[in-house]
């Protein structure tokens, strides 16, 4: 390694055949990684060329074709097609969301205007005095709780994890609405409430790190296979964020989003990317790809805002993205 980092040192350009050298290629660790600044994937991707630290080691990548056939449960996010509302197709049709507001409204605030933007219809709790687009219709959670006509129900961004969060958050688990977890209902919950709660109706978690160890635990191995290995276990559909986003399935399928702009590490781009997914969730696209439908866009939003992004400025973008 130590005449491999001379030659890296001495060098104007280092390139880099399948993985740099050092990276591990299944879990994307760096082993003293010497960094290329062209990587050539052999065949396909690797979990290394799009999973932290290792796929910040491979500068730019592409796939070179050796005519070996590729299959496999792990797959990068693709460009989804969106399909427009037909002509006969109406507000509710579109999607209900119901969010729950909570001590900090102004997260259930980015989540709704994101969500409007998906869904046909948005309904919001514990929203008094916060400026919210005039098609945001604010009720008392119980009544929301209690609309069958719900498409997705978000709960946790800005929700809080006092005793009076937990008791709202308990109302919406009750209830038969399609769930989209977030940010403070992910520390309120425990693993073991999961496979009950997903037992009867989708369910979409989307932890960040720090979430996800405190719901699931440190775990080992890749991010892949900790995401995988969730989602196996508590039968929701898991966006593991980071800039390197895994979405896993119950069923083993990976979907991995190629590494996120630095600009999306700001407060209150999850609680965007969350009302995206219920948006998704409540026109009736299937969990895994709801939540990859809304990962996708939320990444393109992000890059159509451009740099120095404020989480404020991204529902905007949806539209053109």
């Amino acid at each position: 390694s130590g005449a491999l980092a001379r030659l890296k040192h001495d060098a104007r350009f280092t390139i880099a055949v399948d993985v740099p050298s050092g990276v591990g290629s299944d879990d994307g660790a760096s082993l003293g990684a010497i960094p290329a600044d062209f990587t050539l994937a052999l065949g396909a991707l690797k979990p290394a060329h799009l999973i932290q630290p290792a796929a910040r080691l491979c500068g730019i990548v592409r796939i070179a074709d050796i005519g070996v056939p590729v299959s496999g449960r792990a797959a990068v996010l693709a460009r989804p097609h969106v399909s427009p509302p037909g002509p006969d197709s109406h507000k509710y049709r579109r999607g209900l969301v119901g969010i729950m507001g909570g001590q900090m409204p102004g997260a259930a605030a980015l989540s709704a205007e994101a969500a409007m933007r998906l869904a046909g219809y948005v309904l919001i709790s514990g929203m008094a005095g916060v400026a919210l687009p005039h098609a945001v219709v604010c009720r008392e959670w119980e009544a929301i709780a209690g609309d069958g006509r719900l498409g997705a129900l978000l709960a946790g961004p800005g929700l809080g994890r006092g005793d009076s969060a937990r008791a709202k958050l308990d109302l919406a688990l009750r209830t038969p609405h399609p769930l989209v977890l977030d940010a403070d209902a992910l520390m309120l919950l425990v693993a073991a409430e999961l496979p009950e709660l997903c037992r009867s109706r989708p369910v979409i978690l989307t932890p960040h790190a720090g979430e996800f160890d405190t719901l699931f635990g440190k775990g080992k191995g890749s991010k892949i296979d900790r995401a995988r290995a969730a989602a196996a276990m508590s039968g929701a559909v898991i966006v593991f964020k980071g800039a390197d986003t895994v979405i896993a399935a119950p069923d083993g399928q990976v979907r991995l989003a190629p590494s996120g702009l630095g600009w999306l590490a700001s407060a209150g781009t999850g609680d965007v990317l969350a009302g995206m997914v219920a948006g998704c969730l409540s026109g009736g696209l299937a969990p895994f790809e709801a939540a990859s439908v809304a990962v996708w866009l939320h990444g393109e939003a992000a890059r159509l805002a451009g740099p120095a992004l404020i989480a404020d400025e991204l529902p905007s973008h949806i539209p053109a993205a």
